[in-house]
C-alpha cells in the first residue's frame, strides 16, 4: 500500500464523547493528499476502544503504567506510515475542514521547517480564568510565524525570550518524519513539545504557528491538579531554559496576591449563573496553586533536588 503523507497520531485514555468529536472532525477534513489516523491507548475502560477500532486506521494498546508524554507519542509515530505526523490531543476537535491542509502546509512548503502547531481556542464553557490564562499563550496569538533559532542569538535571549522563540504546543502539532526520526521525543513527564522544539531549532530546523488552523481545547482543573501540573511543567521550564518566573519568597507573597486580584476580576465576568462557591473556593485556590508551582518547581530544578513525580498528571 501507498504510504499516506500524513498520519494523524492522537494519544487517548478514557475519552469520552469529546473523543468522538474529535474523530469525527478529522475524520471529515477536506485535503488534497491520503491521511492515516493512528490512536495510542493507554488502557481505556470506558468504551474508548471499541469507537476507536471502528473510526482508526490502526490502533497501538500501552500499558498505562508505561505512559510518558515522550515515548508513547515515539510508539505511535513508529508504528504510523505518514512522511509528515499530525500529533492531536483527544479532547482537542479541530474546527473547520482544512484544519489538516493548513497545519501541514508550511511542512509541505519548506522542507526546512521541522514542524508546525496551531491555534487554540477555549471551550465555549470554559471559565473566565480559563480563557484568560490560554488567552496569553503563544497558541492563541492571531499572527503567523516562522522561528529560526541559531545558538548565538539563543544564548543571547532571556529566559522569556527563549520560551517564546521555542514554543510548540502538541495539543495539535505536526512534525517531520525524517526530523523526528533524528530528534525523536525525550522521555519526560511533562513538556515533550518544547523541549523538542529547543532541540530542533538548535539544530538549524525552522518550527512555524499556523493560527489559520485551529482547535478549540481547554481545560479546568482543580487547583490541586494544577499546583502538580504546573510544578512539574517549572522545573523543566528552568532545566530547558533557566526560566524561573518566581525566584523568591517575596515574589511569591506578591503573586499569589496579584493572582487574588485577577482572579476576582475573572470571576466577576462570569454569568450570574455560573458564580457558587465551589467556583470561588477554585479561584482562590488557582491563586496559590499556580504561583506555588512556578516557585517550587524551578526552585526544585535550581538546587538539583529529586523531582517530584506525582500521579495522574
Amino acid at each position: 500500500m501507498t504510504a499516506p503523507l500524513v498520519s494523524v497520531v492522537i494519544p487517548t485514555f478514557n475519552g469520552g464523547e469529546r473523543l468522538l468529536e474529535a474523530l469525527k472532525s478529522v475524520a471529515d477534513q477536506e485535503t488534497d493528499f491520503e491521511y492515516e489516523i493512528v490512536a495510542i491507548d493507554s488502557g481505556s475502560t470506558d468504551g474508548t476502544l471499541p469507537a476507536l477500532r471502528s473510526r482508526t486506521n490502526l490502533v497501538v494498546e500501552v500499558d498505562p503504567k508505561s505512559f510518558d508524554h515522550g515515548l508513547t507519542r515515539n510508539a505511535a509515530i513508529r508504528a504510523s506510515r505518514g512522511e509528515l505526523v499530525a500529533l492531536l490531543v483527544q479532547d482537542a476537535v479541530p474546527q473547520n475542514p482544512r484544519w489538516l491542509t493548513m497545519l501541514a502546509e508550511p511542512l509541505r512548503r519548506d522542507s526546512r521547517i521541522a514542524g508546525a502547531f496551531c491555534r487554540q481556542l477555549p471551550r465555549p464553557d470554559a471559565s473566565p480564568i480559563t480563557k484568560h490564562y490560554l488567552s496569553l499563550w503563544v497558541a492563541a496569538r492571531c499572527d503567523p510565524r516562522v522561528i529560526f533559532l541559531d545558538r548565538q542569538r539563543y544564548d543571547a535571549s532571556s529566559p522569556f525570550e527563549r520560551l517564546d522563540a521555542c514554543a510548540f504546543d502538541n495539543v495539535s502539532s505536526i512534525v517531520r518524519r525524517t526530523i523526528w526520526e533524528e530528534h525523536p521525543f525525550r522521555e519526560t513527564p511533562i513538556g515533550e513539545d518544547v523541549i523538542w522544539a529547543r532541540e530542533v531549532l538548535l539544530a538549524g530546523r525552522g518550527i512555524a504557528y499556523v493560527p489559520d488552523a485551529v482547535v478549540e481545547h481547554s481545560h479546568d482543573r482543580s487547583s490541586w491538579y494544577e499546583l502538580k501540573r504546573t510544578w512539574m511543567l517549572h522545573e523543566q521550564l528552568f532545566s530547558q531554559f533557566g526560566l524561573r518566573t518566581i525566584p523568591t519568597l517575596g515574589h511569591l507573597f506578591t503573586a499569589v496576591l496579584s493572582s487574588l486580584a485577577l482572579h476576582r476580576r475573572c470571576e466577576n465576568l462570569a454569568p450570574a449563573n455560573g458564580r457558587s462557591v465551589r467556583a470561588y473556593l477554585r479561584n482562590v485556590g488557582l491563586a496559590f496553586a499556580w504561583p506555588a508551582g512556578q516557585y517550587l518547581g524551578a526552585m526544585s530544578a535550581a538546587t538539583g533536588r529529586t523531582r517530584w513525580r506525582p500521579r495522574g498528571v
